[in-house]
């Protein structure tokens, strides 16, 4: 473990110096869509490029201090940017430089390159040491990544989110809804038997809280990420590449598993989806149990309001699905006893989670509507 005691080696600054940035070895087109951080990407990146400073570490962090300078003592800022949710900074020092990025999240990245990997891992210890607060109460959260496609290329990013334990909202399901996700919830690697999670159901039943439940519940052995944007992913093979395989720099162990959650993409999946979405049902499919998925410990969670139906066959086949679950509304009897006493009506036909939340909540009635009757093809 790099000596944080022993201090680095910087390089000196005065008045009357040039700054060494202004002679790294780099070169670059910068055009209308470059912007400040794109300069920063630039001098880091040339070192290690041409080989000047060949090893690269990165870190991620969470809960930063506000006051954590995030580079090593007595170093000197050489670049710096700051906008409106963020802001980032270049330090340069003997053998090594270090790129700082830091969000209104409090969450944080740190990249360092140098001429030996020992120095890099240096860098970036002395500089994430005592950077991060205390964890809260690490129960009620989940480190969840979040993909999306950026400027130049994915982009995840780590934060935590807040997680149900599944015994604190169990009540909020159905009864056969809440057995199946019972025995969703206690899964572990060697019960995985096909590679597709699906729950389908009306909005506001609640599929996005079971699925924060599920990320909790299996977060000993298996790693949450949440795409933002499930379209784009199945467009670009680069982008699955990448999600498929784990953003480099991540801290989680190699043999856990990766669930991805798509949510409400039902474009993706309905009946029409072979000809509607081109390429991407092929590759969900092939990420699920294809060529894709061989080797890979990866499962894709998919929540969507479509009924079951409606949805493409081969997304529902047996061996496809680790498991199906429908989530809807709950009964008259069960949306009753859910309010336990609170002043409403409850339609016969029940009411979802979300309409009883309101309800409980003092909003207006819950407003029923006839479903409207399946008019076919039209002009």
């Amino acid at each position: 473990m790099p000596d944080r005691n022993e201090p680095l080696r910087l390089i000196e600054f005065d008045s009357a110096a040039t700054d060494p940035a202004d002679a790294l070895p780099w070169s670059a087109v910068l055009d209308s869509y470059s912007n400040p951080r794109d300069v920063l990407d630039m001098l880091l990146h040339t070192l290690f490029g041409r080989g000047v400073q060949p090893f690269y570490r990165k870190k991620q962090l969470d809960r930063v201090r506000a006051e954590a300078p995030l580079r090593p003592a007595g170093s000197q800022i050489s670049r710096s940017v700051t906008e409106s949710e963020s802001s980032a900074f270049l330090v340069l020092g003997d053998g090594w430089t270090l790129r700082a990025d830091r969000w209104t999240d409090k969450s944080a990245t740190i990249e360092v390159v140098a001429v030996s990997d020992e120095l890099a891992q240096r860098v970036l210890t002395v500089s994430a040491h005592e950077a991060e607060e205390p964890p809260g109460d690490e129960r009620t959260t989940v480190k969840m990544g979040f993909w999306h496609q950026g400027e130049h290329g994915a982009n995840r990013r780590v934060m935590p989110v807040s997680t149900p334990e599944w015994a604190e909202i169990r009540g909020n399901y159905s009864g056969s809804v809440a057995g199946a996700l019972d025995r969703l919830m206690a899964l572990r690697p060697e019960d995985i038997r096909g590679r597709l999670l699906l729950l389908h159901g009306p909005p506001g039943t609640g599929k996005t809280t079971a699925l924060r439940a599920l990320a909790r519940s299996w977060s000993g052995w298996c790693q949450s990420d949440c795409v933002l944007d499930p379209e784009v992913l199945f467009a670009k093979p680069g982008y699955l590449m990448r999600a498929a395989m784990g953003a480099e720099g991540e801290d989680e162990e190699s043999d856990r598993w990766r669930m991805l959650i798509l949510e409400d993409c039902d474009e993706l999946i309905h009946g029409e989806a072979k000809s509607t979405s081109g390429q991407g049902l092929s590759r969900l499919l092939n990420l699920t149990d294809g060529m894709l998925g061989q080797g890979r410990d990866v499962l894709v969670a998919i929540s969507t309001n479509e009924d079951l139906a409606r949805l493409h066959p081969a997304v529902t086949r047996p061996g496809r699905c680790l498991a199906q679950v429908e989530i809807g509304k709950l009964t008259g009897s069960e949306a009753r006893a859910w309010l336990d006493g609170t002043p409403g009506d409850v339609p016969d036909g029940g009411a979802t989670l979300a309409e009883l939340v309101a309800l409980r909540d003092g909003a207006p009635a819950i407003a029923v509507r006839a479903p409207e009757a399946d008019g076919g093809m039209y002009l």
